[in-house]
């Protein structure tokens, strides 16, 4: 995918983003990457299955380092073809699940029926910016804030908000940065981020400010043998 008919010739184009701070991506292809991928179903499907199988990367660190056994419905925003919430609903057999992600995404979404839990998850299509399906007590959110400006990321957050319990929880499983300068993976995502998608990683103050905006508290960060990281937020 990294190396495929979209990433390469954006990153060709780095230095229009370094110079403006507008995105590589929509300069050389002339519409976002999203619209792109809605065009090009082939190089959709690339991208979900590589979505897939770096989720499958981080998926036995998450689930080692959280608990999500308290949890009776859990929602997975934006969750790909769900092989996360595949995983959460297997370690948790009183669970159920929605899988929710755009429409082009559920109809390939096949991990579900792979791991034996199909029959307490439904899927859902739709779009995030308008609205997440309710009543979920978790509501995952594996790097789908990352692709988004702050503005954009608030914007599903409050939805979520919106939509959980009272005594819900928001998780975002995403490579929070450290301070200081050291190198980090989620350094080179970021850049990835601006160049693609004008997104961004978020240090753990960051994500502090987009969840207070949203309606939120930031609970605690609970790091895991991985780049990632599970950002859990509260209603305020």
């Amino acid at each position: 995918m990294e190396l495929g008919e979209e990433h390469y010739p954006a990153w060709g184009d780095l230095m229009h983003s370094v110079r403006t701070g507008e995105i590589a991506f929509d300069h050389h292809f002339g519409m976002p990457v999203w619209e792109f991928f809605e065009r090009h179903p082939e190089n959709a499907a690339t991208f979900n299955d590589a979505m897939t199988g770096m989720t499958n990367a981080v998926t036995g660190a998450v689930m080692e380092s959280y608990d999500f056994s308290a949890f009776r419905k859990v929602v997975d925003v934006g969750g790909g073809h769900g092989s996360l919430l595949a995983s959460v609903l297997s370690a948790n057999p009183r669970a159920i699940g929605v899988l929710f992600d755009a429409p082009s995404v559920i109809a390939g979404a096949r991990e579900l029926e792979g791991a034996g839990v199909a029959d307490r998850c439904e899927k859902v299509a739709g779009d995030f910016f308008q609205s997440v399906p309710r009543g979920g007590d978790a509501y995952l959110l594996k790097w789908i804030l990352h692709d988004w400006d702050d503005e954009r990321s608030v914007a599903i957050l409050t939805n979520c908000r919106r939509a959980m319990a009272e005594d819900g929880k928001v998780l975002l499983i995403e490579a929070v940065l450290p301070p200081g300068n050291d190198p980090h993976f989620g350094k080179l995502i970021d850049l990835n981020m601006l160049v693609m998608t004008g997104g961004r990683e978020r240090t753990e103050e960051g994500y502090r400010r987009m969840l207070e905006a949203s309606g939120l508290r930031l609970t605690r960060v609970v790091p895991t043998p991985s780049p990632m990281s599970v950002v859990e937020a509260a209603k305020s």
